[in-house]
């Protein structure tokens, strides 16, 4: 089956949002949302998050899952939001315990955190399946980025999250907690067995050089022959002296505090204080 996938690209966060819909009726998933965020001023806003309802009102679709491929270190997922207008599971991988765990101690969070996955509605494991409409989506586990990533094949469609980007702009970072350039390598192989023909959507896009137009959408042939990191069967060995040596080079990404803290929280702010304030939390040398 091939599903229709509407690509939504947020220009402040180089962030692509989907939307996947059943070729022949009205189900749809929504994978890795964006929740507008002004770290100057501390203020979020949901511009992004309403060309997605915009877009599933239009079109009469109905919204059973909103996905996030990993816990985003990049963005804040607008996904509570979209429930509340929208309806639908949201999901997330069963690694978000781990991550939960780690960075519930690096924002020293406490006992009233809890770090069971609980804030999300489905975890999923590698061989899960799920169903939106009459399309099967399948999970697979592809972890190295962070210990939660995932990738949901929809009929023709791989949504592969961070692991991958474009082919001339390469694979994911592996430097954050949990995180493993050997396990990426591995996790990019499961998605490079797939059919050559399967489509490939990235969570990202950063304009590669030479290249003046953002792009998403990709193929595994296109990948097996043509990225830059890993294509032409580069091995393993050569993969993580490259990845490592590269991430060493790389700043942390501008919203990364406050995009754990929410998204670990299944995009849930932190709790309020006796006065109804929200608060996200600095820590000092810790990443």
């Amino acid at each position: 089956m091939t599903p229709f996938v509407k690509a939504l690209f947020d220009e402040n966060t180089f962030t692509v949002s989907y939307v996947v819909r059943e070729p022949d009726g009205h189900a749809c998933a929504i994978i890795d949302s964006v929740l507008d965020f002004d770290h100057a001023s501390g203020r979020t806003n949901t511009t992004s998050a309403d060309a997605i309802v915009e877009y599933i009102r239009s079109e009469e679709l109905k919204t059973e899952w909103i996905l996030e491929s990993h816990v985003h270190a990049d963005h804040l997922s607008a996904a509570p939001y979209l429930q509340e207008k929208l309806g639908g599971k949201i999901g997330i991988g069963a690694n978000i315990t781990v991550v939960q765990d780690t960075f519930g101690k690096v924002f020293n969070e406490g006992t009233e955190f809890q770090r069971d996955g609980s804030q999300f509605d489905q975890l999923f494991r590698q061989g899960d399946s799920f169903f939106v409409g009459q399309m099967r989506g399948d999970v697979l586990h592809t972890p190295g980025h962070t210990p939660a990533c995932l990738t949901y094949v929809i009929g023709d469609a791989a949504f592969v999250g961070d692991t991958l980007f474009m082919p001339d702009f390469g694979t994911a970072r592996c430097d954050f907690p949990g995180g493993s350039s050997a396990m990426l390598y591995d996790s990019i192989q499961k998605i490079l067995s797939l059919p050559d023909e399967t489509r490939i959507f990235v969570g990202h896009d950063y304009k590669a050089p030479g290249r003046d137009e953002y792009a998403w959408e990709t193929t595994v042939g296109e990948q097996k022959a043509l990225n830059i990191h890993i294509g032409q069967g580069r091995s393993i060995e050569e993969f993580v002296q490259m990845r490592d040596a590269r991430d060493a080079t790389l700043a942390m990404p501008r919203l990364i505090l406050p995009s754990l803290q929410v998204n670990m929280r299944a995009g849930q702010m932190p709790p309020e204080d006796e006065q109804g304030d929200v608060f996200l939390k600095l820590p000092v040398n810790k990443l």
